[in-house]
């Protein structure tokens, strides 16, 4: 495929998108790829890295071996994602701390539109790909329903926590950095970034090499052999994942960071959220949340002394998120 520098720069913008979705816990980086046109061609790039490749280059030379490898899109992808996410990781911590409706709503007003993008890709829809769709949601609404792990410091735990993660962010719907959440290994993670210890960063990016060159494999095998159950599925993953996006929330437990008890937040605060708790006492690291539910903007404001739910803003970010996939797609559609 003939490519111009101003289409690997588009893809460079993709690989950006990507990037700042990972950063957030419950949204998707393979969403993004899946609606902007990108997610099969790289798919089959990273399942192309194996021993022959490595044999080309010691026998055929650089430029064969990068032909191969496809190397100027994945250079270009992960510039993009790479740049994208460690500097949207710190300013994700700081909206999902300060603004959560806000970034959320936005978040949610994009992944209502990836459900329509990706679920038209379905060349057919019967039986078997309803069920597909079926499992699909139930898996990943169950996700979002998982209690949080204890943060957990051990610098070779990330190793593994990348391998797990990866595979969840070129997975339509289910969000790695959600993931790393459940591990207990976000907070970790992120201020390995924040300080930029060298030593997690690497351990964190080797146990995702490895994870992501398996499961590949796997997910291009899915798509040659049951393309239209494999997207099927996928739309089942992005639909579950709304409820873990949902704006408004009420905190049911806490993870006390200091004794390390899970306890109830309505022994900690009269509020019901968290976040609001939170942002009052200007002190985010002394609990955790564990468990939460999806609750509406009325609900919100009454456990909350009347705090503004801010729901005209929210709806504006939510359509504002839903006008980007239209922009991502039509983007995808140049580069194809």
């Amino acid at each position: 495929m003939q490519r111009r520098f101003l289409d690997y720069l588009i893809i460079s913008f993709k690989g950006i998108a990507m990037g700042a979705a990972d950063a957030v816990p419950g949204v998707s980086g393979g969403t993004i790829a899946f609606i902007s046109g990108i997610y099969e061609e790289l798919l089959t790039s990273i399942s192309n890295v194996n021993i022959s490749l490595f044999t080309t280059l010691k026998n055929k030379g650089f430029k064969l071996f990068w032909k191969e490898l496809n190397g100027n899109f994945i250079l270009a992808l992960m510039t993009g994602i790479i740049i994208s996410f460690i500097s949207f990781m710190r300013l994700a911590k700081y909206l999902i701390e300060y603004h959560p409706i806000l970034i959320w709503s936005f978040f949610f007003g994009l992944i209502v539109a990836s459900i329509f993008f990706v679920g038209k890709q379905v060349a057919k829809w019967n039986i078997k790909t309803i069920i597909a769709f079926i499992f699909g949601s139930f898996i990943a609404y169950y996700i979002t329903t998982l209690p949080s792990l204890a943060s957990n410091d051990n610098s070779f735990f990330l190793f593994f926590a990348g391998a797990i993660a990866i595979c969840a962010m070129i997975l339509p719907g289910i969000s790695g950095s959600f993931i790393l959440v459940i591990l207990g290994a976000y907070k970790t993670l992120s201020d390995a970034f924040h300080d930029f210890n060298l030593k997690k960063i690497a351990l964190f990016t080797g146990g995702a090499v490895i994870g992501l060159l398996s499961f590949s494999r796997i997910l291009k095998w899915l798509f040659k052999h049951y393309h239209n159950i494999t997207l099927a599925l996928l739309t089942g993953f992005i639909f579950g994942s709304l409820n873990k996006i949902w704006p408004w929330k009420t905190t049911l437990n806490v993870l006390e960071k200091s004794s390390g008890k899970i306890i109830p937040f309505s022994d900690v605060s009269d509020l019901g959220t968290l976040s609001i708790y939170q942002k009052q006492i200007a002190n985010f690291d002394t609990f955790k949340m564990v468990t939460e539910k999806s609750i509406s903007p009325l609900q919100y404001t009454q456990i909350n002394n009347n705090i503004d739910a801010q729901t005209f803003a929210a709806i504006i970010l939510i359509l504002i998120g839903f006008s980007t996939i239209f922009i991502l797609e039509k983007l995808g559609s140049k580069t194809q």
